[in-house]
């Protein structure tokens, strides 16, 4: 699936609901599934829950940018070319920050 493709599909399932809560509602609920996904990174143990809440995330953040507005293939382009601060693939400009 690609990245619009998957970015319809949340449209499809949710939003109406997540329109209408709003972005600020919204984005509390990406907040609290960012917090699900640290935890499964902490406990580290099962493989399944940690892909379940990365899904979670990447669905809460496409309904964001869906009720902002804003296409993710549009968004992912910043990193087309490499680091958007250097230009290189590995970045070779954050040790310099």
């Amino acid at each position: 699936m690609q990245l619009s493709e998957f970015q319809r599909q949340i449209e499809r399932i949710y939003f109406e609901r997540d329109n209408a809560r709003g972005v600020g509602g919204t984005f509390m609920w990406f907040a609290e599934e960012v917090g699900e996904l640290a935890t499964e990174l902490r406990e580290g143990k099962n493989k399944a829950a940690l892909a379940d809440e990365f899904a979670d995330v990447f669905a809460w953040l496409c309904t964001l940018a869906s009720i902002s507005g804003v296409e993710i293939d549009d968004a992912v382009r910043k990193y087309a070319g490499g680091c958007p601060g250097c230009g290189h693939a590995p970045c070779d400009c954050s040790e310099k920050n």
